[in-house]
């Protein structure tokens, strides 16, 4: 089997980064790892790059490069690139045919933009690089000939559908949402929630910054953001719909009545392989889709109550502009001090609120507009932070 794809993978040490690797390992002969992008998970970077043999690699520091010198002897010593440089370096790698892009959050959007200029289909996982800057993202695709997949499975699913028809002919596109652990506990309780709670999705596995985004809601405003870039569809015609069952990873609605949906186990690979196989599709021996054992598949209109974070998405889209990096910066911000117990859970759409109320919205037509928003929005949430810390430190005192 000859190799048809070469990749670099930014993000190699989270969960899409991992499962990718798996689909590698399963196909030896037909993909190959060019360049690994990490953050600061040395140990395992270290056994994935023993184990595929990349060209370069990245690491978040100069002091993690050089532990990962010494973890590796000395033919690596300029092989080991550091930070966001070298997270370009990984992404504009002559070698690849394609750049996954897994990097979680905003520091993966110039990787990416840098990947698209050096012509590299890009596989991507990352949606705050279309959040954040859809228009430049999707123009500099349209100029460099560059091809996204979307492995995110929602987006992965769309994408499949709208194989059973014309663009011209969609109705609307539905995206589901498991709902997250708080799909259903009362409002009032959501203040008394705790990280390890917040934490345990119910039907996947994923990093611990997105998986307190699904369980806010946030997740699916950023994915509703993503869906309007990637497939030229007004804000107006994405609808979210809660389906805890996680088998339905999402629909397009045709102007006929047609509902076509993609369907199968809450597993991230089988997204990962379609990407990376496409059009091809892979035996990637998953376990099957057992409807009978599934039974029930149940779908709801979410409660914006209870999560505002999809209400602000969709407003900061509306308005456009800056307020999509804005929300996104901010949300970053908020989602690390509710990790760090600075903030209680219901907070972090508190924090986003506010940031988004305060920014002056500004058209983006470079990319440098977009960073400088990014950069605000995360000044303004530690200062709404450490305001939210200080009520809650004066509010503890006056009960004592």
């Amino acid at each position: 089997m000859p190799i048809t794809q070469r990749i670099s993978l930014l993000g190699s040490t989270g969960s899409i980064g991992t499962n990718t690797l798996d689909i590698v390992r399963k196909f030896p002969g037909k993909f190959q790892i060019t360049g690994l992008a990490a953050g600061r998970n040395i140990n395992l970077l270290r056994d994935q790059i023993e184990e595929f043999e990349p060209e370069i690699v990245s690491v978040a520091s100069e002091e993690l490069a050089r532990d990962l010198a010494g973890m590796l002897g000395r033919k690596w010593a300029n092989r080991i690139h550091t930070g966001r440089e070298g997270n370009i370096k990984v992404a504009t790698l002559d070698s690849a045919d394609i750049v996954v892009s897994a990097i979680v959050g905003a520091a993966g959007l110039l990787p990416t933009l840098r990947g698209i200029e050096a012509g590299k289909t890009i596989g991507l996982a990352n949606k705050e690089t279309l959040v954040m800057a859809g228009d430049l993202i999707m123009q500099a695709a349209r100029d460099n000939n560059v091809a996204i997949l979307p492995i995110d499975s929602e987006h992965n699913a769309i994408f499949q559908a709208l194989n059973a028809g014309r663009r011209q002919d969609v109705h609307k596109i539905i995206l589901t949402a498991s709902g997250g652990p708080f799909r259903d506990k009362p409002l009032e309780e959501l203040w008394d929630v705790s990280i390890e709670e917040a934490l345990a999705h119910p039907n996947w596995s994923m990093g611990r910054k997105i998986s307190i985004d699904s369980a806010s809601l946030m997740n699916k405003g950023l994915e509703v953001i993503e869906a309007k870039y990637l497939f030229d569809i007004d804000i107006e015609d994405i609808e979210v719909l809660v389906h805890p069952q996680s088998i339905v990873h999402s629909m397009v609605e045709f102007i006929d009545g047609s509902v076509i949906s993609q369907m199968g186990v809450p597993d991230m690979r089988i997204p990962i392989a379609y990407a990376l196989a496409y059009p091809e599709r892979l035996r990637i021996n998953l376990p099957r889709l057992n409807l009978p054992e599934a039974r029930d598949l149940s779908f709801s209109k979410p409660d914006i109550k209870r999560f505002p974070a999809l209400k602000l998405a969709y407003q900061a889209c509306k308005q456009g502009g800056t307020l999509p990096a804005v929300l996104n910066g901010a949300n970053e911000i908020a989602v690390e001090a509710f990790l760090n117990g600075r903030i209680r859970f219901p907070e972090i759409g508190f924090v986003v609120a506010e940031c988004l109320e305060r920014h002056t919205r500004q058209d983006i037509n470079d990319i440098e507009t977009v960073l400088q928003a990014d950069l605000s929005a995360r000044r303004q949430a530690e200062n709404v932070v450490a305001a939210f810390g200080l009520r809650s430190s004066q509010n503890l005192e006056v009960k004592s």
